[in-house]
């Protein structure tokens, strides 16, 4: 087997950064430790994050609060039908000297020149203002009358989007999905959560947030995610659990059955970045299978197209992965690089 180079070592400031981070934020977003770890996960391998709930469970407020404990650039676009491309990545403008009269045409930035940004109710607006963020999500830069802009690092975008209402919205396309590293679904808080939300958020102001991070250290945190190694069995992993999603001769009867298309190969990428990320904030020098499976719900759901068949059946993406991870049996025995 090809050696690997020893597993990176991030300054323990930058771990313990991001655990006083988590820390804030379970402070304010109570009973979603889970969707916590995977925005944080989604952020650490520099990825983008599509949060998927009904109204009332703070995914706009975790956004927020995300925001709040880190010392960067943040930016909100509300999608509503009438948004245009040039409302997120801006417009030119003609100003004209004062004195001398010459007229000359300046570009005005638009919202999504920030390091976070907020695309809140994302499936409201029409594809071609969704496609607007397109190149921004995969390439980190905008192109305007014919000059192409390099996005402040890190850039991340987190959409939101409502699961129930969907009379006048427009569903995103499958190509700008996948550019999504991961599909985060908020569900209902426990009870005995719940009964704390509300003793929290009925009484005085809650005290802000704190920045744990800046700039140069989440960077910093980005380098050190991708340099954690993966030997070649955990590879092999990602890429059969990505492979076994999709319908063939040799496909599982259940996605023979249920499944029009599965996941690509950037599918396994996502499941080796995100499975990265989990091993880092978990404090594991290297990627083991339960890395890989942890993130399994998050990187495939968006990735996998039921048929008419599944629809009509009920059947789900999320009872087709977890038919998968019965199915394709992870790596056995000690992974060695």
């Amino acid at each position: 087997m090809t050696a690997q180079a020893p597993a990176p070592v991030a300054e323990p400031g930058l771990l313990a950064g991001v655990e006083r981070l988590r820390t804030e934020l379970c402070r304010r977003i109570i009973g979603q430790d889970a969707v916590i770890d995977e925005v944080l996960m989604a952020l650490l391998a520099g990825g983008h994050a599509l949060l998927v709930g009904v109204p009332g469970l703070a995914k706009t407020l975790l956004i927020r609060s995300l925001a709040e404990t880190m010392e960067l650039e943040f930016r909100r676009i509300q999608f509503t039908p009438d948004l245009v491309p040039s409302d997120i990545t801006g417009t030119e403008i003609m100003e004209e000297e004062v004195g001398s009269g010459s007229r000359s045409f300046r570009f005005v930035r638009g919202p999504v020149f920030a390091n976070i940004l907020l695309a809140d109710e994302i499936n409201r607006t029409p594809p071609r203002t969704q496609a607007a963020l397109l190149e921004a999500m995969q390439e980190h830069r905008v192109t305007a009358a014919g000059v192409s802009m390099q996005l402040p690092e890190p850039f991340f975008v987190l959409a939101t989007q409502n699961p129930i209402e969907q009379e006048g919205t427009y569903p995103l396309p499958e190509a700008q999905l996948d550019r999504f590293l991961f599909d985060i679904r908020i569900g209902y808080p426990g009870e005995e959560d719940e009964v704390t939300i509300l003793r929290a958020t009925t009484g005085a102001d809650a005290a802000p947030l704190r920045p744990m991070l800046n700039v140069a250290q989440v960077i910093a945190l980005q380098h050190v995610t991708r340099a954690v190694p993966a030997a070649d069995p955990a590879l092999r992993y990602a890429a059969a659990l990505a492979r076994a999603t999709r319908p063939g001769p040799d496909a599982l009867p259940l996605v023979q059955h249920a499944v029009r298309w599965g996941a690509g190969p950037r599918a396994g990428q996502a499941l080796v970045l995100g499975a990265k990320a989990h091993a880092l904030l978990r404090g594991r020098p290297t990627v083991s299978p339960e890395d890989i499976r942890r993130v399994a719900l998050p990187v495939l759901r968006h990735r996998i197209l039921p048929n008419f068949t599944a629809e009509a059946e009920g059947i789900t993406a999320e009872r087709i992965i977890e038919e998968v991870l019965t199915a394709v049996a992870p790596p056995r025995g000690e992974i060695r690089l």
